[in-house]
């Protein structure tokens, strides 16, 4: 039986959640979870509900009701079908901690993605990629090249229709004109001690400074640089008694997780901008098996 999603977002209204059950209720869909969440500094409300539809009603024809419930609302919304996989770009340089964690867990089903290719600005990788069947592009990065490179990797985008681009440990800056064409579908990740130790080798600043916990953050990529909205965070502790080797592994390994945690919570439409921040719903114990796989 498919499984659907419907993700709103609007201001707070007193009637919303009543609409959309009482909506699906009366299309034969059955709501199998469902969270929201009231921003009430900025009185924006975030629904998203799972649902399965039980009498054989199609999304399309789902969909195109449901616009008369949503206009008086001023919803922005979207439905979309679990069974449908997202397209997803990575793009990785010279560290593959991520990459490799990625591609281990879309091999063994527990992230369901469809990777249209691997975009890098070095060829250390390519026998990696090229191993698990996906297509690998070199696009080499250089001051005097970075606009034809960036229109290759844009052209490169759009003709695999790709829905998502993520940075998989990828040191290149992307221009604004990127950022903004692809809001809300870059993610990125990097170690969180920004802004504390920035440049060359943060975990070796780190440890001579004599940080107890490291770890990780993985947000949406806007033009200003590693300042984007968090979508996934974690940490771990550190004690006087490891080497900075220490912090390095340690620190790959939360990366790693981080990521793929992002990922799956972008790909499930379990986050919601809210401005400069998201709101993130946690998987549901009752929601769809692939949701609670990470």
């Amino acid at each position: 039986m498919p499984q659907f999603v419907l993700t709103v977002t609007c201001l707070s209204r007193r009637g919303i959640v009543a609409a959309i059950a009482s909506y699906l209720a009366e299309n034969g869909c059955n709501i199998t979870d469902s969270a929201q969440f009231d921003d009430l500094e900025t009185g924006n409300f975030f629904m998203r509900v799972g649902f399965r539809p039980e009498t054989g009603t199609t999304l399309e024809a789902l969909t195109e009701g449901f616009a008369a419930i949503a206009t008086p609302f001023d919803m922005e919304w979207q439905m979309f079908d679990q069974a449908q996989k997202i397209k997803v770009l990575l793009m990785v340089s010279n560290f593959g901690h991520c990459l490799n964690d990625l591609l281990y867990r879309w091999r063994i089903g527990a992230l369901p993605i469809d990777i249209v290719g691997v975009v890098s600005n070095h060829m250390t990788y390519q026998k990696v990629v090229v191993n698990h069947d996906i297509p690998f592009h070199h696009i080499r990065v250089t001051k005097e090249n970075k606009p034809e490179a960036e229109a290759r990797l844009l052209s490169l985008v759009e003709e695999s229709g790709t829905e998502l681009v993520v940075l998989a440990r990828y040191m290149q800056v992307l221009s604004d004109a990127f950022c903004q064409k692809m809001s809300g579908r870059i993610i990125n990740i990097h170690h969180s001690f920004l802004p504390s130790f920035k440049g060359a080798n943060p975990y070796k600043q780190a440890y001579q400074r004599g940080v107890k916990l490291i770890g990780a953050t993985a947000h949406y990529v806007t033009a200003d640089l590693d300042e984007g909205p968090i979508i996934e965070q974690d940490t771990v502790r550190i004690t006087h008694a490891q080497s900075p080797d220490d912090y390095v592994s340690l620190g790959r390994d939360v990366e790693a997780g981080v990521l793929s945690r992002a990922i799956h919570a972008h790909i499930h439409h379990r986050v919601f901008l809210n401005g400069n921040k998201t709101v993130v719903f946690p998987a549901s114990p009752g929601g769809h098996a692939s949701e609670r796989m990470g």
